[in-house]
């Protein structure tokens, strides 16, 4: 799924160094920026994803007139019939795992502006309802998953704060509250300075 990814997000977002090669691609797979979990790829393992992926239609290698070296690209648009907002999304899905509509719409703003959550929310729609098969699920805490790697797993349950780390945070959440009521008090005060 990082390599498809990879693919998907150089294709998108800079065109113009897309195709890939094989070294450009292990090392979008392996940048420590908008990735979950971050990898270290060799160039056996990216290479072997891209035959994984040649052989099930979702990648192309691309060599010939107007390549010096080898150079690799996606299919999966032309595979599942995917516009620019569903892949965009998968994108991100895939690289970072699973996400909120609102992680979704703000981590896809350079691939496509969705004009507001709910846009997300329909194309996420679309994409559960993927015929023939679904592409997306809801997950846990109010995130979505990409099902290409099989189905969604919920049975990881919340984690809960440590005893002192929740004191901690109850009392910083009083402290910050405390501090909102006597700004609001100040600004009320100023406020009336000026009826």
């Amino acid at each position: 799924m990082r390599v498809l990814g990879a693919l998907l997000e150089k294709d998108i977002t800079t065109p113009e160094y897309y195709p890939l090669t094989l070294n450009s691609l292990q090392n979008a797979c392996n940048q420590k920026s908008s990735r979950d979990p971050v990898v270290a790829y060799d160039e056996d393992t990216v290479a072997q994803a891209l035959e994984l992926l040649k052989n099930k239609g979702l990648a192309i290698r691309i060599s010939g007139a107007g390549h010096r070296v080898e150079k690799f690209g996606h299919r999966l648009g032309e595979k599942l019939n995917l516009g620019r907002r569903e892949l965009a999304l998968l994108c991100v899905l895939m690289l970072r795992g699973p996400q909120t509509v609102g992680e979704l719409r703000s981590r896809t703003e350079r691939m496509h502006d969705f004009a507001d959550m709910e846009e997300v929310e329909r194309v996420l729609e679309s994409l559960a309802g993927h015929d023939p098969d679904p592409l997306v699920a809801r997950a846990s805490r109010g995130r979505w998953a990409h099902l290409f790697t099989g189905a969604v797993s919920d049975s990881a349950p919340d984690p809960e704060p440590a005893p002192a780390m929740r004191s901690a945070l109850d009392d910083r959440v009083a402290a910050l509250e405390r501090e909102v009521e006597q700004l609001k008090e100040k600004f009320e005060r100023f406020r009336q300075q000026f009826e």
